[in-house]
């Protein structure tokens, strides 16, 4: 295949669809395990051959308890044995050819059919899936219906007289080659390809697609990293835990287990080999622990505070009645009906990138109008925040076509799309007005990516003259935090996307979990522009509001609350777990652990010294 960004072909835009989450703060995670090993409780294999040279005082001392620490991305007490993901599948070897009197063109064939095949069960998986789980399943599935990488495969069988598996296996490494050369977002996404080479071998050679092992009782699954279909696809009622080597706290592991609700623990480095198949661990997906054979009445108090059943219904506010607004994140219309039913206050962040992606031209105002209103509709009477469409660097869409970036993160993308094509957002605002107009939700409009005063002025203005007059900016980027007061003497609200805040200020590529350390919102220099924009925001008289993941981990939201920020916004079942900690506390102690997260050196010290500071996480079970 031809060198280059083009040679990518219609890949980019298949591995560019994010997830919801994952469009503001992202898309499909890094890096599969290079080598993970199976393993289940007592009495099944292991996929480990038994040690000679183990002694019983080995085994004795195998049941001391130890902790592995890694970064929590999803509250939660859990207990259970460890599974390993099973092995990835073994490279064909180079050396397989066909006999010289095979039927190439039979062989060749057989490669579409396997990727259909490979196809049909993703959409299969996906239309029993929702939100995001949905979302990844569903891009898994278009990237192996793309035929890119089939007739290159196709191609080496006949040219070269490869087997089918090989041929395949050699296309997806030229395709995974030329990503990486690109390096960044794009680098990270040759893992997803990887994800449906292994998907299409195993339909070709009559194994079982890559995945979660069954196990006959739910179970902790630890992995060096999971691909985003295995992530997508994962069961609560199997995997009680996740646990993993790599990944990052914005990374589309941690992202789509936060909005499964399964507790997660990330950035664990070491996990996999500190760890036996069949160990019993408590995972604590606040806190970010894994301890390793808990006692027996630890074991039980988790449970106890595993069988409790938050809900919320009402407003969010402190133990002494200070008010902070609990609101939803949507990625798309389907999500609207179960966040109000969840409780929600409204919805914090709406983003509208749905309407757009994996389509060659954009979507027409009344497309626009009627997905718009599906999401009014169901909150009508409560506040509807509408992102404009954040698109760029990991969400290139085919209309838009992009001079060549070295860095598309630092690129044309959110806002600074409009500069080129003006019309899609005076389209975009023209739809978001008639269908505001036409239901009962109190409506506000904000822009990604807002770096300048005179990028909010320009925005103000436009959505003004659509009649739109509740009109905001995502803090996202480090010059907007700093410049937080001018900037909300023009726009009326700020929403802070903690994710790219966190990438922006700590120089560090979100989605690489080699950098989670660097990609963890409780840095303090993330924190400290957090609280430059409350600054600004209470200098102006205007509300700020965190609309990044890190308004759904409840140690962090009492820390933000103390910071200055009135609203959270958040996946939907993070919502009675945010309530409930911050009904334990008063807003003088959020306060006080927000100065004490500001003072520390290190995210893990800010993290270590605020739950340090509340007992209340104890009694909640967070």
């Amino acid at each position: 295949m031809p060198g280059g960004r083009e040679a990518c072909g219609r890949f980019l835009g298949v591995l560019a669809r994010p997830t919801a989450p994952l469009a503001s703060c992202a898309a499909v995670t890094a890096r599969l395990a290079v080598r993970v090993r199976l393993g289940n409780t007592a009495g099944e294999d292991t996929g480990r051959p038994p040690d000679p040279t183990k002694t019983l005082e080995d085994d004795v001392a195998s049941e001391v308890q130890r902790t592995i620490t890694g970064i929590g991305v999803c509250p939660g007490k859990v207990v259970g044995p460890v599974v390993f993901l099973p092995e990835p599948l073994a490279e064909p070897s180079p050396g397989l050819r066909l006999r010289p009197t095979a039927d190439l063109q039979a062989e060749a064939d057989r490669i579409p059919v396997a990727a259909a095949q490979v196809q049909a069960d993703l959409e299969r998986a996906a239309a029993s899936a929702t939100g995001d789980t949905r979302d990844v399943l569903e891009a898994t599935a278009a990237m192996a219906a793309d035929p890119t990488l089939a007739a290159d495969a196709a191609r080496r069988v006949i040219d070269e007289h490869l087997i089918a598996e090989r041929a395949v296996w050699e296309a997806a490494e030229s395709v995974a080659q030329q990503f990486e050369a690109l390096g960044g977002y794009f680098a990270e996404r040759a893992r997803d390809i990887a994800d449906v080479r292994d998907r299409i071998v195993a339909a070709l050679s009559g194994r079982p697609a890559p995945g979660v092992p069954d196990h006959p009782e739910p179970f902790v699954l630890v992995a060096l990293d999971l691909a985003p279909s295995v992530t997508a696809s994962l069961d609560p009622a199997r995997v009680l835990a996740i646990v993993t080597d790599g990944a990052g706290p914005t990374s589309h592991t941690a992202i789509v287990a936060n909005a499964m609700g399964i507790p997660a623990v990330v950035a664990a480095t070491g996990a996999s080999e500190a760890l036996a198949a069949g160990d019993t661990v408590l995972v604590d997906g606040s806190a970010g622990t894994v301890l390793v054979h808990p006692t027996d009445q630890q074991v039980a108090t988790a449970r106890a505070l595993a069988a409790t059943v938050r809900t919320f219904s009402g407003e969010g506010r402190t133990a002494d009645g200070h008010r902070v607004q609990l609101l939803a994140n949507i990625g798309d219309p389907a999500g609207a009906e179960p966040a109000a039913a969840a409780g929600a206050e409204g919805v914090g962040l709406f983003r509208s990138e749905f309407c757009f992606l994996d389509r060659e031209q954009p979507p027409t105002t009344e497309e626009q109008v009627s997905a718009y209103r599906t999401v009014f509709h169901a909150f009508a009477g409560r506040k509807v925040v509408i992102r404009t469409l954040d698109s760029g660097a990991d969400k290139p869409l085919h209309f838009l076509s992009v001079d060549d970036e070295e860095n598309p993160a630092l690129g044309v993308r959110g806002l600074r799309t409009a500069e080129k094509w003006p019309e899609l957002l005076e389209q975009q605002l023209e739809a978001i007005a008639i269908a505001a107009a036409a239901e009962e939700a109190e409506v506000w409009v904000m822009a990604p990516m807002v770096s300048t005063v005179a990028e909010t002025e320009w925005f103000v203005a436009r959505c003004a003259a659509h009649g739109l007059e509740t009109a905001g900016v995502m803090i996202e980027v480090p010059s907007a935090a700093l410049l937080a007061g001018p900037i909300l003497a023009r726009a009326h609200f700020a929403s802070i996307g903690t994710n790219d805040l966190t990438q922006y200020t700590m120089a560090a590529d979100r989605l690489l979990g080699s950098l989670a350390e660097l990609s963890d919102p409780w840095q303090p220099a993330v924190l400290q522009l957090v609280a430059a924009t409350c600054r600004g925001g209470d200098l102006q008289g205007r509300p700020v509001g965190v609309c990044g993941e890190a308004a759904s981990n409840p140690v962090l939201a009492a820390v933000l609350v103390g910071l200055g920020v009135s609203s959270l916004s958040m996946t939907a079942r993070a919502i009675p777990d945010v309530a409930a900690l911050l009904g334990a506390v008063t807003i003088g102690r959020c306060r006080e652990v927000a100065q004490l997260a500001l003072a520390a050196e290190s995210a893990a010290e800010a993290r270590a010294v605020v739950r340090a500071a509340l007992p209340q996480l104890d009694e909640l079970g967070l």
